[in-house]
């Protein structure tokens, strides 16, 4: 394998590093020396550091500037930020009878419409988001259902997308990308068509908060 092909494969698979290339962020000489030993285990030789420096620097950007235009212009239409906090999140086996105890629990708050409430069923289990003063509700009704997880001390940050987001490569990526950058681990990532819920630790909301808010500042995103 070639020392450009070997380069290319390893770059690729970190799109952070990718990005940080594309931005000026990384030092060429410091990343070469990091990836060498991997280089050499594809080549299957010795290889001279400046040959990964030049296979680097030679390397096309693989983010074409439509996209990364799309997304610039895609953030300034953000809609509102709503902070939620004080949520739980309650994981269950999918079972036969677990749809009923969401019809439950649906009955049970329909006259509240302070109460925060969501639903996502995957394969093989499913995950409920709620308000913490539901958790005894959530434990009685759905006592004889296998419990997963729960968490506690959550909040969530709701973010109104424009209505041509599913058009537009990469949306998701730039939002989160922001907040793993931080160090903040994401609990929960809950969308609809027009709208992502980012759940978070009650501590990590007060940096999650004003990233999320800066994106619809965001002015620049040098195109390549």
């Amino acid at each position: 394998m070639q020392i450009a092909k070997a380069v290319d494969i390893l770059l690729s698979a970190s799109p952070y590093m990718e990005e940080a290339l594309m931005e000026n962020l990384i030092n060429i000489s410091a990343l070469a020396r990091k990836i060498k030993p991997d280089v050499e285990r594809l080549t299957h030789k010795k290889v001279q550091e400046n040959a990964i420096i030049m296979a680097i620097s030679r390397r096309p950007p693989s983010c074409p500037y439509p996209v990364t235009k799309g997304i610039r212009d895609f953030m300034e239409k953000l809609g509102d930020l709503i902070v939620r906090s004080g949520l739980s999140d309650h994981t269950f086996e999918n079972s036969a009878t677990l749809p009923g105890c969401q019809r439950q629990l649906m009955e049970a708050i329909s006259n509240d419409k302070d109460v925060f409430c969501t639903f996502s069923q995957g394969v093989m289990e499913t995950t409920i988001v709620t308000s913490s003063s539901l958790d005894k509700t959530i434990k009685k009704i759905f006592a004889g259902e296998k419990r997963i997880s729960q968490q506690t001390g959550l909040s969530s940050v709701s973010i109104r997308l424009p209505r041509d987001n599913t058009r537009i490569s990469g949306i998701y990526y730039h939002i989160l990308k922001q907040l793993a950058w931080a160090g903040i681990n994401i609990c929960e990532v809950i969308s609809t068509s027009n709208e992502i819920s980012i759940v978070v630790s009650e501590q990590d909301v007060r940096r999650a908060f004003p990233i999320l808010m800066g994106l619809k500042q965001q002015q620049h995103i040098s195109p390549v």
